[in-house]
């Protein structure tokens, strides 16, 4: 267990209550409500965290859970081999992924912060964390892997009901992944690249329902920066469009509603539209699925892959209807 006087004294806080929340602690203290979490990378990623958030709070974007430092000026706090973080506590309910209202909001707010993270320099004794440039890489290792899980699951003797699933699905899956892969190669995401290294902008890189809090005065929080890093800004997009779009069932008006939201805050170049494209082809909910259940990543129950899976196979008809219909209203050409 979590030694709360060493969370007290290195903090210089006071706890009254503690109870667990969803992976972290919910903590009442002589200073207010706070977070703490254990977190599971080491304290120069740690740095590039808290400095990243410094600096959005600096450029006028302050809804955030900011981190309280310890008596030594350091936001972390070391008990025995662990490493803590205590930051704001911010109430209020998480966005909903089928209000319009919403969306159009957290669309918004994730522009700011866009233009807000402009200009960062990571502390000295950080560890830079960046996926600049990866893309074409990362994309092509991954449909490589598709085959590969094919193998493992007919290797199988008492293969199960994702394994046959797996092996009648994968081929619909690898052919958006090559398409993809082709997208992206025929864009200017190298420039793009090039020119988010120059800005010094970065991303949250996990912008979904939980972390994007609404507090009573309706304003709208972002929290948990833990995956943050030097990105592309069309990767925040894609990923918090796709987790609105599943639950609405591909329909395309969403995708409108969250690019024109962001477009009012901070214009997309015309060449931007293109390397969204290419994510939202890319098979990335299908691959990092299948790679739990190979690689034995996550222990869920046998079940639970089943019931995702099939979820994922009953979606292919309206998301194949998506993808037409968002590279003509974006007029894209593939070539």
């Amino acid at each position: 267990m979590m030694r709360e006087f060493e969370i007290e004294r290195q903090f210089g806080i006071k706890i009254e209550s503690i109870k667990p929340n969803r992976g972290v602690y919910f903590l009442k203290t002589n200073k207010g409500l706070k977070c703490l979490k254990k977190i599971n990378y080491g304290t120069q990623k740690l740095l590039f965290v808290y400095g990243a958030k410094e600096h959005l709070i600096k450029n006028g974007f302050p809804r955030l859970d900011r981190y309280s430092l310890n008596i030594n000026g350091a936001p972390y706090a070391l008990v025995n081999e662990d490493i803590y973080t205590l930051s704001q506590w911010i109430p209020g309910r998480e966005c909903d992924f089928k209000d319009d209202l919403d969306i159009k909001n957290a669309a918004k707010c994730l522009a700011s912060l866009h233009k807000s993270s402009k200009g960062y320099e990571p502390p000295e004794n950080s560890k830079l964390k960046t996926d600049l440039g990866r893309w074409h890489h990362l994309m092509e290792k991954r449909v490589r892997s598709f085959d590969k899980m094919r193998d493992m699951s007919r290797k199988k003797n008492n293969k199960g009901k994702f394994d046959m699933n797996y092996i009648t699905k994968v081929g619909f899956y690898k052919d958006f992944g090559n398409r993809a892969i082709k997208v992206l190669q025929n864009s200017k995401y190298n420039e793009l690249c090039a020119s988010t290294e120059e800005e010094m902008s970065f991303c949250h890189h996990d912008f979904t329902y939980h972390n994007i809090i609404i507090d009573d005065d309706n304003n709208v929080n972002v929290i948990d920066f833990d995956y943050c890093k030097r990105e592309i800004r069309v990767y925040d997009i894609s990923t918090f469009m796709i987790k609105v779009l599943k639950r609405v069932n591909w329909d395309i008006n969403y995708a409108k509603l969250i690019i024109d939201s962001y477009n009012e805050v901070s214009e997309l170049k015309e060449e931007e539209y293109m390397v969204l494209f290419a994510f939202l082809l890319f098979p990335q909910r299908f691959w990092r699925l299948a790679n739990r259940y190979y690689y034995n990543e996550v222990n869920w129950p046998l079940n639970t892959f089943s019931n995702k899976l099939e979820q994922l196979i009953s979606e292919q008809e309206k998301y194949v209807e998506f993808i037409d219909k968002f590279k003509s209203t974006y007029n894209l050409k593939e070539v």
